[in-house]
């Protein structure tokens, strides 16, 4: 624990963007808070609250901040947004941004947190306590952040066996015994009827989706941003047939989505798998190479992402693929003699080729990254029930995410930073919180040295800070 005695530098500097979003009184929370998730290792409000050693604050006043102070997440975001593009670095490139889509988990001991779900998590592979984030990401080849995001809330029951009938949909008397008798099964039915009736528009209202998130998402960024058609790239589980074509259709957006191996095909010789045909591309390939090196029908591509090239070998070609009509098709593996599993790839746009399918959709791992970094900063770290203080905590968690990421590629703070910590600043978000924590050690030396200079004996000036450590 570093006790902080001045805001880091990383938070003065960029502070203005986020001054007009706050009162004053909540704009010195706000940066108490935020250096505190820079900083501290206990993300919590209490934690938080307690490295601020050289002017301590009631705890309950950065519980207020969070829960009672009226500031706008739509405001905050917007400023978050206004920061990046002041640095030239971390702009939307138009024609080399990529968006991409995921959720997270956020899981907890316990379920007296509001809005919490039981929900399976596909990694650990069993059911667990969480909240679920959906995230809408921008990448390029110098940087990425979360563009918008929003929590997801669980069905209200007893508003959708009111809104159904409403929306004129008719609930079969039978099931209304599972209310009592078997309630998950009661809630499987409900959220069966809303699946299939969610076309209709009174029907959508009654809940959201993390697919309806995500296009509610998409809609707010075209809406803001009419003029760039930046490609979006998702992994499977987006990966529907009417979540794409709401992306062509209506949005009018080149998009890559992600296929498994047991989706299907649909060829002259008749249907198959994915799997089926990736098998005997890979037959006939390995064949042919054996006849001639370069009549291979896996092609060998490479491309720069991150700075670094990658190099895959891709069949490419526009399919029927089953139910989503014709679309560009890529299949992908990693080494040269096909031994690894392939990759299955789709795009609505017909004309492009491999690499820049390929390209786009290696784009989607950065808010994977993303994810595991801002847990490192908190994400999940909150101990808030209140919803809408952990809509918040969410939200100043982006910010911090955003502070490291405008850093990286801000050479005036970084220059200023170097010539304070004698170190070269060049690295990962992680590596600029690191360095914001070496800043806040220097602050708390000086304060130290300072007070030597005026005379102060060193157990004076250590006194609060060991009480602050051994809190």
């Amino acid at each position: 624990m570093v006790p902080i005695v001045k805001f880091p530098m990383i938070v003065e500097h960029y502070a203005h963007f986020f001054e007009p979003v706050f009162s004053e009184e909540a704009f010195i929370q706000f940066k108490r808070y935020i250096s505190g998730l820079l900083v501290s290792e206990n993300k919590t409000i209490s934690g938080i609250n307690q490295l601020f050693v050289a002017e301590p604050r009631s705890q309950s006043s950065l519980n207020r901040f969070l829960i009672k102070s009226p500031f706008s997440l739509e405001t905050l975001n917007r400023s978050r947004l206004e920061m990046l593009e002041s640095v030239p670095r971390t702009r939307i490139k138009p024609t080399k941004g990529v968006l991409s889509f995921d959720d997270t988990l956020l899981t907890h001991y316990g379920k007296d947190f509001d809005k919490i779900a039981l929900l399976w998590d596909h990694t650990k592979h069993y059911y667990t306590w969480a909240h679920n984030l959906v995230s809408l990401h921008y990448s390029d080849e110098q940087t990425d952040y979360p563009i918008d995001f929003q929590l997801w809330e669980p069905a209200d029951l007893e508003k959708l066996e009111e809104g159904l009938p409403k929306a004129g949909v008719k609930l079969r008397e039978s099931k209304f015994a599972l209310k009592t008798e078997d309630p998950l099964a009661w809630r499987q039915y409900l959220l069966g009827v809303w699946s299939r009736k969610q076309k209709k528009t009174e029907v959508a209202a009654l809940y959201q989706s993390k697919l309806l998130i995500a296009k509610a998402l998409l809609i707010a960024w075209v809406q803001n941003n009419p003029d760039l058609k930046l490609p979006v790239t998702f992994d499977g589980w987006y990966t529907t047939v009417d979540f794409c074509r709401f992306i062509n259709d209506e949005l009018k957006l080149p998009y890559v989505g992600t296929m498994g191996s047991d989706d299907d095909i649909l060829l002259r010789s008749g249907k198959q798998t994915l799997g089926q045909f990736a098998a005997s591309l890979k037959k006939e390939h390995l064949e042919k190479i054996k006849r001639n090196p370069d009549a291979g029908v896996f092609k060998k591509i490479t491309f720069r992402y991150k700075g670094k090239n990658e190099t895959y070998y891709s069949y490419c070609r526009t399919h029927r693929i089953s139910g989503f009509g014709k679309q560009r098709l890529v299949i992908n593996y990693r080494q040269e003699d096909l031994t690894d599993k392939p990759t299955f790839f789709i795009s609505n746009r017909r004309r492009w080729q491999a690499k820049g399918i390929t390209r786009i959709r290696r784009h989607r791992w950065p808010v994977e990254v993303y994810y595991e970094e801002s847990k490192a900063e908190g994400l999940d770290q909150y101990q808030l029930r209140d919803f809408e203080g952990i809509c918040r905590h969410i939200a100043l968690v982006a910010v911090v995410y955003s502070l490291l990421r405008a850093a990286q590629q801000d050479t005036v703070l970084r220059d200023n930073l170097q010539r304070q910590l004698r170190i070269m600043l060049e690295g990962s978000a992680v590596f600029w919180r690191k360095a914001t924590k070496a800043d806040s050690l220097w602050n708390l030396a000086t304060v130290i040295s300072s007070g030597l200079l005026k005379g102060k004996s060193l157990m004076t000036i250590m006194v609060p800070f060991t009480k602050a450590v051994c809190a």
